[in-house]
């Protein structure tokens, strides 16, 4: 790879006027290169190249728009692909630097002079089409149901790995099944309105952790709202490059939102949420559209936000051991850190393992373990690593991305651990106290 060109002292003329790149300028020249991100960069951490660090690839973003790069060259489109977006650099980052939209502006901007590739562009054709993306979770399902999915997980390469994700989808019950299931209670303060985002991989692969966030919601004072004509969120599109793809998207959802009436817009699923929040950003220049994607933006809430603000309540006990790790865009992009351990903690008897490194991320980051598999999968050895020092018996985390991602190293490691998100251990607690009896592994 060719070196990080040094960083020029006075700005130049803009090589990318009007490009997504040369509006996110600002961005740019925030940075002072003082490499407080290196540490932070699983990329960096991996890689040990100094293109592959947030710094680098700033520099890099800045040769674009002074010129002494072409946004044709080979270097600058593999490391700018190699960045898994988990914006860990910006809770680092004492300049405040806006890394994660520079990123996507800098893709954008790239997309602008060559095509994404074709098997990006097929994975998020597929998203912004519903009808094709409802044929191909219901494939999945088949897949997962008749167990093909396990049986071709030891598969090399891409199509091991994605049958591996697949099967790790595979639902396991953490608490007994309850005759009865846990409701608000006359004397449960009233909370509110809350439409919940469904998601695409969520409803199609996890429909199953949106009841259960449906439930656990009302059961601790929330009213459930439907929104039939939501669609894909746009992140995976945003965070490919494809900003036009992204826009259409959030344009139907704030449609679809605006009209529903909730008092919020309850995301379970961490890179949605993050996306959601903003739509703001994203619109900006839409004229049209901006304020009321900033209003949408406004009423947007992970779950463990609205859980935690009502306590929760707590359910039945589970004894057993559960690590967790912490979605990237939840505590990065978010900032919410808090919130779903209080999840956790309300859930009696429930042991709290610690997770080393339980804020980097585990390589997956939307679909680029698919299209960046090597680079993922290095990221997850060092994420599995520290997985298999806790000997805990389940992984809670909220973001469907890394509970494939983490499911799927487990499941070829033949660990006998599993990966869940935090309100489906809430749901089942509270279905063990409606039975009346506790519960095990």
């Amino acid at each position: 790879m060719s070196a990080v060109p040094a960083p020029s002292i006075v700005p130049a003329e803009c090589a990318l006027p009007g490009s997504p790149l040369a509006k996110a300028r600002g961005g740019v020249d925030a940075c002072v290169h003082c490499g407080f991100c290196l540490q932070a960069c699983p990329t960096y951490l991996t890689l040990e190249d100094e293109n592959d660090s947030p710094r680098g690839r700033i520099v890099l973003m800045r040769a674009l728009l002074e010129g002494t790069l072409e946004p044709t060259n080979d270097s600058v489109e593999t490391h700018i692909a190699q960045c898994l977006g988990c914006r860990a650099c910006e809770t680092v980052c004492p300049s405040g630097v806006p890394y994660g939209n520079l990123l996507e502006a800098t893709r954008a901007t790239l997309a602008e002079h060559r095509p994404i590739p074709l098997l990006a562009r097929t994975i998020l054709g597929a998203f912004e089409r519903p009808w094709l993306l409802r044929l191909a979770m219901a494939g999945g399902r088949v897949l997962r149901a008749t167990g093909l999915a396990r049986a071709l997980a030891r598969l090399p390469g891409r199509a091991g790995f994605a049958m591996a994700m697949l099967g790790s989808t595979s639902r396991r019950r953490y608490g007994r099944p309850a005759r009865a299931r846990a409701s608000a209670s006359p004397e449960t303060e009233r909370r509110g309105t809350a439409a919940l985002l469904t998601g695409c991989v969520m409803e199609g692969l996890f429909a199953e952790t949106n009841r259960a966030t449906e439930r656990t919601l009302r059961a601790n004072g929330y009213t459930m709202v439907g929104v039939p004509a939501q669609q894909c969120c746009g992140a995976l599109h945003a965070h490919a490059g494809d900003a036009e793809a992204a826009r259409r998207l959030a344009r139907r959802n704030i449609e679809a939102f605006e009209h529903c009436g909730s008092d919020y817009i309850v995301v379970n699923a961490a890179g949605c949420g993050a996306m959601m929040r903003e739509y703001g950003h994203l619109l900006a220049d839409d004229p049209q559209w901006r304020g009321r994607a900033a209003a949408v933006s406004a009423r947007v809430r992970d779950v463990s936000e609205l859980l935690s603000a009502a306590g929760p309540r707590r359910g039945g006990p589970m004894r057993i051991r559960v690590a967790y790790d912490a979605p990237c865009h939840l505590v990065h992009a978010q900032r919410i850190s808090a919130p779903p351990l209080d999840v956790l903690r309300a859930i009696p008897e429930l042991e709290l393992v610690p997770l080393v490194e339980s804020d980097v991320c585990c390589g997956s980051a939307g679909i680029y373990n698919l299209v960046e598999p090597d680079v993922s999968n290095a990221v997850l050895d060092r994420k599995l690593a520290h997985i298999g020092e806790t000997a805990a018996d389940v992984i809670a985390t909220g973001n469907p991305g890394c509970m494939m991602q983490i499911g799927a190293g487990l499941l070829r490691a033949r660990s006998r651990m599993g990966t869940v998100h935090p309100v489906e251990l809430l749901d089942q607690s509270y279905a063990s106290a409606a039975g009346g009896r506790g519960s095990t592994p």
